[in-house]
């Protein structure tokens, strides 16, 4: 077992947790809260337990990463705030006086040991566990909507995305020293990667050897930042269009490239389910997957709100044989069903249009019909038709030639 791994350290220091981490302490609490031994059992095939030394505990090394997440620090910084931050060391189990780990071991763990592992969901299921082993959770209704998440690397090119980092490094230098700005290497011009990695690492060795401001604290983030950048993200900076990525529409003009995190909370505000989807992406068709995800994490769904987005005819559907109350609003441009292969075009609710299968967005929509005869007017949207032409979703939904493309 992974947990006979854990020994307990006994200290004659000990006793400087009761002094100076107070019993209000964020961690202090977590640690009295949760009991994390689930980790042991969510990761036991990812070790060998037969031969080999001994790992890290792998609850500290969880916790290290929450830490990470709390603090959004780099690995480096969380593992130097960990020598001396006793709040710390008291959430990671260890003696005042034990050495921390190498920051290269929180790589290792994310990318070996939390591989092909369903981390959101796990968690989302501990919290809803958690909350109702501590009668905090006494609700049956869940409230549905959706975030946008920006792509991690936002549509930037990789040599972008390290002249960005290297520009914030740089200003925080200058703020402490504008002096050292005359010894700085010199930027680099072209538009080769190789080279603009070259550059971080030249400018990096400066700062760390030849600036003498290295060490202060507002410069050591950006630096590391840098750092972690160059050497641990370089091939992700040569994948950094994000294929996977969709651009999304929080309004008719106000666009995102990245995903949408689809939430259910319930009303103590606790999350209870998530999906992460494409930014294009509808938020009603994921309410049956928050509902279901909800009651896998243990909550009782009686009543679901949300807005328009939630209210198609399958969602009322559902909601209704499973003896949920839908709370929604009716949006006739989400519930009608006279729109030709209406399951391909989806509604957006906050920009008030259609999307087509690729992504795309109506670029206008036209009252059409006779005014003051309701029933015989109709909306219809309008689509970039050059878009069209190159779309490789065209077949069977842009005839070529076409001068425009529209959907009623």
């Amino acid at each position: 077992m992974i947990r006979q791994q854990q020994t307990l350290v006994l200290s004659p220091y000990a006793a400087l947790y009761d002094i100076v981490v107070p019993k209000d302490n964020m961690l202090r609490q977590i640690n009295q809260l949760v009991d994390f031994s689930f980790i042991y059992d969510e990761l036991e095939t990812k070790y060998c337990l037969e031969n080999g030394r001994n790992a890290i505990d792998p609850i500290r090394m969880f916790k290290y990463l929450l830490l990470k997440a709390i603090f959004e620090l780099s690995d480096v910084d969380i593992v130097e705030r960990s020598k001396y931050d006793l709040s710390f060391k008291y959430f990671l189990g260890m003696a005042p006086e034990d050495p921390v780990i190498d920051p290269s071991s929180l790589t290792k763990f994310r990318k070996l040991r939390l591989k092909d592992i369903n981390l959101l969901d796990m968690l989302i299921g501990k919290t809803v566990e958690l909350a109702i082993e501590q009668n905090i959770l006494k609700s049956t209704s869940i409230i549905v909507d959706a975030t946008h998440t920006k792509a991690r690397y936002n549509q930037k090119t990789p040599q972008e995305i390290l002249q960005d980092r290297a520009r914030k490094l740089r200003k925080a230098v200058y703020t402490m020293d504008e002096s050292v700005k005359a010894k700085m290497p010199a930027k680099n011009t072209t538009s080769e990667l190789e080279d603009e990695i070259a550059y971080c690492q030249k400018l990096v060795n400066f700062i760390e050897n030849e600036s003498g401001i290295a060490q202060v604290p507002k410069i050591v983030e950006p630096l590391n930042l840098l750092k972690e950048t160059v050497a641990d993200d370089v091939e992700q900076l040569r994948l950094a269009t994000d294929p996977d990525a969709r651009v999304g529409h929080k309004s008719v003009d106000s666009a995102f490239f990245g995903y949408k995190t689809h939430l259910a909370m319930t009303e103590e505000r606790i999350i209870t389910a998530a999906v992460i989807t494409t930014g294009e992406k509808n938020d009603g068709k994921q309410l049956q997957a928050l509902i279901e995800k909800s009651k896998a994490a243990g909550m009782q769904v009686k009543t679901v709100i949300g807005d328009t987005a939630y209210s198609e005819k399958d969602n009322i559907a559902y909601t209704k044989t499973n003896e949920i109350e839908l709370v929604a609003k009716l949006n006739p441009l989400v519930t009608q069903g006279a729109r030709k292969k209406e399951d391909e075009f989806l509604f957006n609710k906050d920009a008030g249009m259609y999307v087509c299968p690729a992504g795309h967005m109506a670029i206008r929509k036209a009252r059409q019909g006779k005014k003051g005869v309701g029933k015989n007017q109709t909306d219809t949207y309008y689509f970039d038709v050059e878009l069209c032409k190159h779309c490789p979703h065209k077949e069977g939904c842009y005839k070529e030639g076409a001068k425009s493309k529209a959907i009623r």
